[in-house]
């Protein structure tokens, strides 16, 4: 399973006009959550893309629409790597190297680990089907370690998924910037895995 295309790809072909403002609203959306967090002011992005709310909203019909094509192709590539991880030799460091790379994601912007978190429990988020995406391409992962005998048998994809956003959130609330909550969301993941691990 592959996560799903950006929400706002057309059934016919854009308009060269709109598909240049969908463009330039993606770029200034990518400045703005990075500024001030998944809950910029949606009417400063339009403003600063040179468009009325009107047109946001025509491509992007909710904030969630937004985030996830901003999203998307960084959503595709954690999959990717957990299906090329497949293949390591050391499955449950495979698993600890590929949730952490969930959580640096998740420490992008202010706000984006709880954002994806909804995105796997709510069904009708734009977010679902990459976030449900990511988490089947874990769930693989994590199956190879348990069948290894590596890691707990009772511990789930879901509770990994969590985990690994989790992690990103407290080392969000507990840091003032992302160079910062990066390295401590991979630093608590490492310590949280070794609870994990058999032994």
């Amino acid at each position: 399973m592959t996560p799903s295309p950006a929400p706002d790809t057309p059934s016919r072909p854009q308009r060269a006009d709109a598909r240049r403002n969908g463009e330039r609203l993606l770029t200034t959306a990518r400045d703005a959550f990075a500024e001030y967090g998944t809950d910029a002011p949606l009417e400063e992005i339009a403003r600063r893309a040179g468009v009325g709310i009107g047109t946001l909203y025509r491509h992007f019909p909710t904030r969630q629409a937004l985030l996830q094509a901003v999203l998307h192709d960084r959503l595709e590539a954690l999959h990717s790597e957990a299906v090329l991880l497949l293949d390591n030799p050391a499955p449950a460091d495979a698993l600890l190297g590929w949730l952490r790379s969930v959580a640096l994601h998740a420490t992008r912007y202010r706000g984006l680990a709880a954002a994806l978190l909804l995105g796997v429990r709510d069904a009708d988020s734009p977010l679902s089907p990459s976030c449900g995406a990511v988490l089947t391409a874990g769930a693989e992962l994590l199956h190879r370690a348990q069948q290894a005998g590596q890691i707990r048998p009772d511990v789930t994809a879901a509770d990994l998924y969590t985990l690994a956003n989790s992690v990103a959130w407290a080392a969000e609330e507990t840091t003032t910037s992302r160079s910062e909550s990066g390295p401590l969301a991979a630093r608590l993941l490492t310590l949280t895995m070794e609870g994990l691990r058999t032994h």
